[in-house]
């Protein structure tokens, strides 16, 4: 029956399951990024280029999910999405040439950034209906995913080409999208219980002040996500260069942002209903300025680990709670403002820090995740009341 907790709880095993299995299929194909450009014999520009069509499929897609939301709904949406998201995964090691690669990575991006606007756009409605902040469990698990996803690429990577390991991803895939689209397809949508005139967090029409104030909340999850994508790239050249690190411990800077963030996350459901959503994004954006100026400044292995733990700590809940305001105030729509805007500070992030650092030096440029965390922390108090409505 919809609405009752039994078809509630489905709905939300069916929702976290994808979102888990989005961050264990992207970060399968990530681990593989090496040896499908020795493959290609692409140089590290032209794989850039390459590279970039995961990004461009992902925002053009993600401009456009909030629409076909609205006219097909969100469960069909992301059922499809993940059907094309696994298939499309097995299709780089099969080109051998960068301009092949970039279109296949299209395909692939276009997948990846429509399944991010839908779930979490049925993920917002759930969390209308059962009055509770679910979104960054969901999130921990998209974060979980993402982790096993990595280690079982590298426990592969010796033993299975890509074109064997990504074909197998594709195959895992398909049979959790088998098992979990077939509850989530029929689930009802959740629907909050009371008429949208009555409900203080039904969705609004994307007038001009609504439009701000998603367009506010997609820029936290910027800032937010300028931080992942730092880190992912940059972190453990930071540990082996500036600090002398060994490669194994290198390795082990990402390791422990990913870790702090996934754990921040399985606890940020808890601390949303203890604090609410302003106090936790300023509690959790001022410990990743803390985190992070002592990741990126400290003289010392040790302490810039336990920096970049912070960090990832800190993080955990900003993009969820974005999301999830955006959602609530705009529907599908705001949803994929906020996604777009979100990915893009994790597609800004990388290139913005190289460019600082050829500038001025690594440790500095990376301090510029701090600030961006701290203009999130401004920005959260500045729209304190909206983030309580």
């Amino acid at each position: 029956m919809p609405g009752s907790r039994d078809h509630l709880v489905r709905l939300r095993i069916a929702l976290t399951a994808f979102f888990a299995l989005d961050g264990f299929v992207f970060a399968g194909w990530v681990v593989r990024i090496p040896a499908i450009k020795e493959q290609t014999g692409a140089s590290a520009g032209t794989l850039g280029l390459a590279l970039l069509g995961v990004s461009a499929g992902a925002v053009v897609t993600m401009t456009l999910t909030g629409r076909l939301c609205r006219r097909y709904g969100t469960h069909p949406v992301t059922v499809v999405c993940a059907v094309l998201l696994c298939l499309s995964v097995a299709l780089p090691p099969l080109t051998h040439s960068p301009l092949a690669l970039g279109a296949v990575l299209l395909v692939f991006g276009s997948a990846y950034g429509g399944i991010n606007v839908a779930f979490n756009s049925a993920a917002v409605d759930l969390v209308t209906v059962v009055r509770r902040p679910l979104m960054p469990g969901f999130h921990a698990a998209f974060s979980l995913g993402g982790l096993v996803g990595a280690a079982l690429g590298g426990l592969v990577a010796g033993s299975l080409s890509p074109t064997r390991h990504l074909a197998g991803l594709t195959v895992i895939g398909l049979l959790v999208t088998l098992v979990a689209g077939r509850t989530l397809l029929r689930c009802e949508p959740a629907v909050p219980p009371e008429p949208p005139a009555a409900s203080g967090t039904a969705p609004r029409r994307l007038d001009r002040r609504t439009r701000r104030l998603v367009v506010t909340f997609g820029l936290i999850a910027l800032c937010t996500a300028y931080g992942e994508g730092a880190m992912a790239d940059w972190g453990a050249l930071h540990l082996a260069q500036d600090l002398d690190a060994s490669p194994g411990m290198a390795a082990a800077g990402y390791s422990c942002f990913a870790l702090a963030m996934a754990a921040g996350r399985l606890t940020g459901t808890t601390m949303l209903e203890r604090l609410g959503r302003t106090p936790t994004v300023v509690a959790g954006g001022s410990v990743a300025v803390a985190g992070m100026l002592l990741g990126s400044l400290s003289p010392s292995v040790g302490p810039a680990l336990f920096g970049f733990a912070l960090t990832g700590l800190g993080l955990a809940n900003l993009f969820p709670v974005a999301v999830e305001r955006a959602g609530a105030l705009g529907g599908p729509s705001g949803v994929a403002v906020a996604s777009t805007l979100g990915y893009g500070g994790m597609l800004v992030g990388p290139p913005a820090i190289g460019f600082l650092a050829d500038w001025f030096s690594l440790p500095a440029a990376l301090t510029s995740v701090a600030a961006l965390a701290g203009v999130a922390v401004v920005i959260a108090l500045a729209t304190r009341r909206a983030a309580a409505g």
